[in-house]
């Protein structure tokens, strides 16, 4: 493995795994703190709007700083939240420092992705994508069992969390990396991404609606069907696992007979495990658990689908500025989903969660089926290969779909 990549790796794991410890943390312990749900599903909200925020602003700032000193930036930044939330327990300032952490974790994972584009080329890039995936589960789903190691209640899991950001700074500082030429600014134009593909417009939509309320509200309602910590942990680490699991499966299904199929038949399972813990959730935890890694598999690769199926339409030069335009999106859904889905499990109880996800998905499986009617399907010829897409910054497209170095260079001077 190249030298360079394992510094990446990395710092890359670390802030992977403190970030994926936080938005679980900060949904178990405003719920243990007394805050309403409502409060909680805005927390979920402001993470997403600052996430936009960053993949539209973070490339200026990476001109002015450089590289590595937007990453530090950003790390000691999210740090700084992690402790905050110790140091004032208000609803109102927890909102805000969610609004932040969306910054930060989007502009970190601009930064990485620029150093991966960098370095991978064509004959390699699968590999360090698949590096990348494999950094990103591992990381994410050992970050969950630090909660119920540490506990939630006290302090000390915000210190750890805090420490982790911090210590992600030292590799990439601390190697020979040398910065690539800042990030191309990517024209941001969702009318035209919606004339390119509505079907990939509203599957982010709602992928952003239910996806988004399950990663920051899904802890709030593992709570209220009476899961201890521990168990909170290991229901959110088997969706990841889920998804993993089912991405590359689906995505290579995609490929051979066409994404609009499997995308409604996984959105379809999706429903049939949104009734499954709606309908089961309360007899046996062990339900909560199955219902949520088959959720997890067949919902969360959803949004790869949608990309996939989009991409299929799409120039080779207007990847970015799509990938861009889908996050926008994505991020419509998210804001509003996790404060839906929170005011439901207020007023209805938690098992509504899940009929809130079922019913948003059913959306999705009409105007699929309604865009069939109205559109031919790629032939496979002329289909791409399916990439699982992580939502962490608009570059990973690049990294995906082989824009190199130069040609980002030729972007700016055009």
């Amino acid at each position: 493995m190249d030298s360079r990549l394992i510094s990446i790796y990395t710092s890359a794991g670390i802030l992977l795994g403190a970030n994926g410890l936080i938005v679980t943390l900060i949904a178990v312990r405003a719920n243990l703190e007394g805050m309403p749900d409502s409060a909680i599903g805005l927390m979920g909200a402001g993470y997403f709007f600052g996430f936009f925020a960053s993949c539209v602003w973070t490339p200026t700032l990476i001109a002015r700083a450089g590289h590595i000193r937007v990453f530090a930036a950003l790390a000691a930044l999210y740090a700084i939240t992690a402790l905050i939330f110790v140091l004032v327990v208000d609803a109102t300032v927890w909102i805000g420092l969610r609004v932040i952490g969306g910054f930060c974790a989007a502009g970190i994972g601009t930064v990485i992705e620029s150093w991966l584009n960098q370095i991978a080329e064509n004959k390699d890039r699968g590999r360090v994508l698949s590096m990348y995936r494999v950094v990103d589960l591992a990381f994410v789903t050992a970050g969950q069992f630090l909660m119920p190691l540490v506990g939630a209640g006290g302090f000390e899991i915000f210190v750890l969390a805090a420490i982790m950001f911090c210590l992600a700074i030292l590799p990439v500082s601390l190697s020979r990396q040398q910065s690539p030429p800042p990030p191309a600014s990517t024209r941001l134009r969702p009318m035209a991404t919606w004339a390119l593909s509505p079907t990939a417009c509203i599957g982010c939509v709602v992928i952003g609606l239910t996806n988004g309320a399950f990663r920051t509200v899904g802890p709030v309602y593992a709570q209220e069907m009476g899961l201890a910590v521990d168990a909170v942990a290991l229901f959110v680490s088997l969706s990841v696992v889920g998804a993993a699991v089912c991405q590359y499966p689906l995505g290579a299904l995609s490929d051979r007979y066409g994404r609009r199929i499997i995308l409604l038949t996984a959105t379809s399972i999706s429903i049939a495990s949104s009734l499954f813990l709606f309908a089961f959730g309360r007899l046996d935890p062990m339900f909560v658990f199955i219902g949520g890694m088959m959720f997890g598999g067949f919902a969360l690769p959803l949004y790869s689908l949608s990309v996939a199926h989009a991409a299929d339409y799409a120039k080779p030069g207007e990847f970015v500025e799509l990938s861009v335009g889908l996050v926008l999106f994505y991020t419509i859904g998210a804001i509003f989903g996790p404060v839906i889905a929170s005011t439901l499990i207020s007023s209805l109880g938690p098992s509504y969660f899940f009929a809130y996800t079922g019913a948003i998905h059913s959306v999705l499986v009409v105007f699929v089926l309604y865009r069939m009617t109205r559109r031919r399907a790629v032939e496979a010829a002329q289909r791409g290969r399916f990439v699982g897409m992580l939502r962490t910054s608009p570059l990973f497209s690049r990294i995906a779909t082989g824009r190199s170095v130069d040609e980002q260079q030729s972007d700016r001077d055009r």
